[in-house]
């Protein structure tokens, strides 16, 4: 490579406001931001290096996105949360890196009563028109599919799976590598690992796909497998059921995250 072109790379790229887009001179854009056509970035608003944002976005509020993220046609992220009991009252919402936010979608920040922010992670998808709403927690490779619709105050762990047109109660907490399957509505914790589907969503057992792909051991998967046997397709009581499981806990992180998440459920969890 030529050092003209290596210096040419390496340098900042400006950043590309479409004429027509309406951006407030207190709106920070870092470098090699693209903002396409009719979009309007209010103030505060922060946006990363090399995010792009599409035709016809709305980013306003104290909404911070990072670097390389890509936001489609038509989002609206930042408006004031659909709660009766906002009462303008300064809350946050935050993006982190190289999210992908397709067409429609809309995200609210956080509420005095919940924390004051609405907190989503790195590599995630989130497709057409589904919805964040106030105070939630999403981690980091999350993909939530079009449709879905995540009320106030949830977490997601890491690298769960949310399919398209689920409804997902307040307060309800997602694993790490939980699959729920679409339309299904989710009113208890889905708990991590697991594949979940159905109305109300039941457990029907491990995500063994999103096991592989995350690269979790086999003898940890064989664990697991005798673990949700005993917690969700036995007779026993879920305390007996876990007393029982907890012996292989301290051999297997995995175990002893999945248990940990169960004892710390305050909605119930979901059952076979």
């Amino acid at each position: 490579m030529s050092v003209k072109r290596r210096r040419r790379e390496a340098a900042p790229r400006a950043t590309d406001v479409h004429p027509t887009a309406i951006v407030h001179p207190k709106a920070t854009l870092g470098s090699g931001v693209s903002v396409g056509p009719y979009s309007i970035i209010d103030e505060p608003v922060t946006i990363g290096p090399r995010t792009t944002i599409g035709a016809h976005c709305v980013i306003e509020g104290r909404t911070t996105i990072g670097e390389d993220c890509e936001i489609f046609t038509g989002a609206v992220i930042g408006s004031v949360p659909q709660d009766l009991k906002f009462r303008g009252e300064e809350s946050v919402l935050i993006l982190g890196d190289r999210n992908k936010v397709r067409e429609y979608v809309t995200i609210n920040p956080g509420t005095a009563g919940g924390g004051g922010k609405t907190v989503i992670g790195s590599d995630c998808l989130l497709m057409a028109y589904s919805h964040v709403a106030h105070d939630c927690l999403i981690g980091n490779h999350v993909a939530i599919a079009n449709s879905a619709a995540l009320a106030g105050h949830i977490l997601v762990e890491d690298r769960a799976i949310i399919g398209g047109l689920v409804g997902i109660h307040q307060f309800v907490r997602v694993g790490e590598l939980a699959f729920i399957g679409g339309c299904s509505r989710v009113v208890q914790d889905i708990p991590p690992y697991a594949t979940c589907v159905g109305y109300p969503a039941k457990v029907f057992g491990l995500n063994s796909e999103g096991l592989r792909r995350a690269g979790v051991s086999n003898d940890a998967k064989l664990r697991l497998h005798h673990a949700f046997r005993v917690l969700f397709h036995s007779k026993l009581s879920m305390s007996h059921a876990i007393k029982q499981v907890a012996q292989d806990a301290d051999h297997c992180p995995e175990l002893h995250h999945l248990l940990t998440f169960i004892r710390g459920s305050k909605r119930g969890v979901c059952r076979a």
